[in-house]
């Protein structure tokens, strides 16, 4: 079934298209005809234009939106720098002097569900690598929240792009653009600079979350595929314009305060206006909050012999600046057939000269057990540059004696990866505060590997290497 059957209903209205053109108005008129800003827009607004990338980029990498809007964003006081509730130290620190570069294999528990954090406090960076101040690099993250973001607050972002991976819970994110609604097995995208809110309509949250420093999403080159197949374009959806009107007579002045928090260089800023910032009543352009669907997402695999690399399984590629090498690939292992003939079906052991953090949305991955110390929703594993990994002991043994017949695997699950050619240093709270490194991983995986050789045949004196 290409359309996940979800628990919480959709409630709203979408425009659907990958890197598209889009427009939309709240209210008729209120997008100009025939230009972007007129000396006086339609219905007293301001236009604002929103640039993700330079303006002399080329026209196809070129990123940018014009908000017709109340109020110019421009119009608040200063930021100041947000003080750690609870006198916390702050979780969000990438400098590479606070980074464990190691070369080890680590799995996490499934990180703890919070009660008194929203989206934003719920934040957690795990591994990153980069600085957001050269725009290179990315971070990754795991959140748990459980309370909604006020009413009266939003949140941007100027360091990257943030993905959002839904595990446990709904979020429902109003954008400067309008709302997304996402659920388990729905991830979104919110591009760096815009405005929002996240809202817990079913209660707590958990899930995964990738920023990324440099660039942005784009579909991966399909090549001998074709012309479809992956994820494809018109299944990724964006909002329509929705917007409040909650103003004074000027830009300071107003019945309510707002708290707007931007994360600047890994630290929190905050500042307070007396108007809402979800004023945008129409809006056209390329830049823009967007959600997908991963059920929708249409699996390669090989119908003869081997598995093939994983980078089929590829939803969205942010490009380094070298060709085929990514800054961070999203990539999921969804429900699919394995028909391979003579084949060891799970992904082979691999060294590789990518880092991989994986983690698991639902269900179990076919590579590695579940259960107590394994691998299960709501963990996470990472594998660094030339760490060695592969199927567990367990895994390993029932591949190679499986019956290969025709088999469908992953059936009410998805694992994802966020693979990166970055080496990736992990926080001290990914590492030491949030207790959920397992100590015994390496062991429990690969300590009970078996010895298949059967020894030099007889007769079989082998091949001299020396001249």
């Amino acid at each position: 079934m290409p359309v996940t059957n979800f628990d919480s209903k959709e409630k709203y209205r979408y425009q659907n298209g990958f890197d598209s053109y889009l427009e939309s108005e709240a209210v008729s008129g209120a997008l100009p005809v025939g230009h972007n800003s007129p000396q006086k827009p339609p219905l007293g607004l301001y236009a604002e234009k929103l640039s993700g990338t330079a303006f002399t980029a080329p026209r196809h990498e070129n990123k940018q939106s014009w908000l017709y809007r109340i109020l110019p964003s421009c119009s608040h006081p200063p930021f100041v720098q947000a003080t750690p509730p609870d006198g916390q130290e702050p979780v969000l620190e990438q400098s590479p002097a606070r980074l464990h570069h190691i070369p080890n294999q680590l799995r996490w528990d499934p990180f703890d569900h919070e009660s008194d954090t929203d989206f934003i406090s719920g934040l957690r960076l795990v591994a990153g690598a980069g600085n957001p101040t050269l725009k290179q690099g990315l971070g990754m993250y795991v959140y748990a929240a459980g309370k909604s973001m006020s009413a009266q607050s939003a949140f941007y972002s100027a360091d990257g792009d943030l993905l959002i991976v839904a595990q446990d819970g709904v979020l429902d994110i109003r954008t400067e653009f309008g709302w997304l609604l996402v659920r388990p097995m729905e991830i979104a995208v919110i591009p760096r600079g815009v405005r929002y809110q996240v809202l817990l309509p079913s209660g707590p949250v958990r899930g995964y979350a990738l920023e990324l420093y440099q660039g942005h999403f784009q579909l991966p080159e399909l090549g001998p595929i074709g012309s479809n197949g992956l994820a494809n374009a018109r299944d990724f959806q964006a909002p329509v314009a929705c917007f409040s009107e909650d103003h004074g007579s000027i830009a300071l002045d107003g019945p309510n305060s707002y708290t707007i928090t931007a994360k600047f260089n890994n630290t929190l800023f905050e500042t307070k206006q007396p108007h809402t910032p979800f004023d945008v009543v129409a809006w056209h352009g390329n830049y823009y909050p967007y959600k997908y669907d991963l059920g929708r997402f249409n699996t390669i695999g090989s119908i003869s012999f081997d598995h093939p690399d994983p980078s089929i399984f590829t939803v969205l590629s942010a490009p380094s600046d070298h060709p085929g090498t990514a800054i961070a690939d999203f990539v999921i292992f969804p429900p699919r057939w394995l028909v391979g003939e003579d084949t060891f079906r799970p992904p082979w052991y691999h060294r590789n000269t990518m880092s991989e953090f994986m983690g698991l949305i639902t269900g179990a991955y076919d590579a590695k057990k579940g259960g107590k110390g394994g691998f299960v929703p709501g963990g996470a594993s990472l594998h660094n540059v030339m760490s060695g990994h592969g199927p567990d002991a367990a895994s390993y043994e029932g591949a190679r004696n499986a019956e290969l017949k025709p088999q469908k695997v992953g059936e009410g699950s998805c694992a994802f990866m966020f693979e990166s050619c970055l080496m990736v240093g992990v926080t001290d709270w990914g590492l030491k505060t949030c207790h959920k490194v397992q100590e015994d991983y390496n062991e429990h995986s690969w300590g009970g590997v078996k010895v298949h050789w059967k020894g030099m045949p007889e007769g079989e004196k082998g091949q001299e290497h020396l001249l």
